[in-house]
């Protein structure tokens, strides 16, 4: 299945004030558009991005958005949200099966996010990460000649949802979604104007860390997040796994480490990919959890697992342990390989294995050792892998 994301970043964020659009701000030290596209680049289940950024950024884009690990094309946005995502949609690859839109105001999604709701629209048609509403919702009416709000009516709250993104569509699906939006129809978001079109729209479990910047209050808010301290983990309990995976080297395989492709005359044999980066920080994690391990998670007696991605199988093991209660705060990672080296593609890595985690790039370590020619790794037999990583829990 191809995938292509729409980054939504168009707007000039006047709610917020100031001379430079909201995301482009930075927030602790990076931009929320710059902390979606890395989201997007490094998610396993991301073929593309195409991004609508207001006209002047067009001709000279920010640094991060060029020399990247894959296709990445921007186009001017347009006078509504709506108008943006059509203009980014024409400059979609004819290949894509689904579509996955997120508003760059929104830099906090996390990888196992992104991928749910690909999944939902796949299955579905289309799909919207939305979140319960927790509080008592009441609709208004002025009174009389007034303007002041009154209570009209309390709507019941447990079939009220939140929308946030991303939203994900099949081509067609959007496609009509669109073609409304040509004809004048006005929406805030695109699965208004698919419901419009006549599809129903699948509701997928979003986040509540998932926040939209949209006020300078948003950004205080967006900055603690990003610093880790306005996470639901703050009150917690650490703990910490470890992770060791090595696998032979043989002709005619790729080499693959944390989700990339490094040239090399021979790579690492294996029933799935045999990433052994991510197998690490796979083991490292379940193992903080005391869930057990890459083995039992995904035997290699099972064909579903024939040449998978390792990249996938550690997203899925993430949904696992914070299904059980944990988040993953950091990762520490060290490949021993004689050759190739690793270091041109180290940062490369740490993207792919932060997206897979759903957690910022700085929060991945990665390094590169040699054996000193000692034992079958020193001889260029194998490769190996350690991680270590610190996990949270609700106390």
């Amino acid at each position: 299945m191809f995938v292509s994301a729409i980054i939504a970043a168009g707007g000039r964020g006047t709610r917020l004030g100031g001379a430079v659009p909201k995301q482009l701000l930075a927030v602790d030290g990076r931009s929320p558009l710059e902390r979606c596209v890395t989201s997007f680049l490094g998610h396993p289940g991301i073929h593309e991005i195409v991004i609508a950024l207001p006209d002047e950024f067009v001709a000279h884009p920010p640094p991060y958005l060029t020399g990247t690990p894959k296709v990445v094309r921007v186009v001017p946005g347009g006078a509504r949200r709506q108008d943006s995502v059509a203009n980014a949609f024409d400059a979609v690859n004819a290949r894509a099966d689904v579509i996955v839109i997120h508003d760059a105001a929104r830099p906090f999604a996390s990888a196992a996010l992104i991928a749910r709701t690909i999944a939902a629209a796949a299955e579905s048609g289309a799909a919207v990460a939305a979140i319960r509403s927790n509080d008592t919702v009441k609709r208004s009416t002025p009174l009389g000649t007034g303007t002041e709000p009154f209570v009209a009516e309390t709507l019941p709250r447990e079939s009220i949802y939140l929308a946030q993104t991303p939203q994900a569509f099949r081509r067609a699906v959007l496609k009509d979604a669109l073609a409304l939006s040509e004809t004048g129809a006005d929406a805030t978001d695109e699965a208004s104007l698919a419901e419009r079109a006549g599809h129903p729209v699948r509701l997928v479990d979003g986040e509540s860390t998932n926040i939209k910047i949209t006020t300078s209050d948003d950004l205080a808010v967006a900055a603690s997040i990003a610093r880790g301290r306005g996470e639901p983990w703050v009150m917690s309990l650490e703990r910490v796994g470890t992770g060791y995976d090595l696998h032979r080297l043989v002709p005619d395989r790729p080499l693959i480490l944390g989700g990339i492709t490094v040239p090399s005359d021979r790579g690492a044999l294996g029933h799935s990919d045999a990433d052994v980066v991510c197998h690490a920080v796979t083991d490292a994690i379940l193992g903080a959890a005391a869930l057990g391990d890459i083995g039992q998670m995904f035997p290699d007696s099972d064909a579903r697992w024939k040449d998978a991605s390792s990249l996938d199988l550690l997203t899925r093991a993430v949904e696992h342990v914070v299904a059980h209660g944990f988040s993953v705060s950091n990762v520490d990672i060290t490949v021993v390989l004689e050759r190739p080296k690793i270091r041109p593609h180290v940062d490369a890595m740490r993207v792919a294995v932060a997206a897979a985690i759903g957690i910022a790039v700085e929060r991945v370590s990665l390094k590169g050792k040699t054996n000193e020619g000692v034992d079958a790794v020193g001889r260029g037999e194998a490769v190996a892998a350690h991680a270590v990583a610190l996990l949270r829990s609700r106390p």
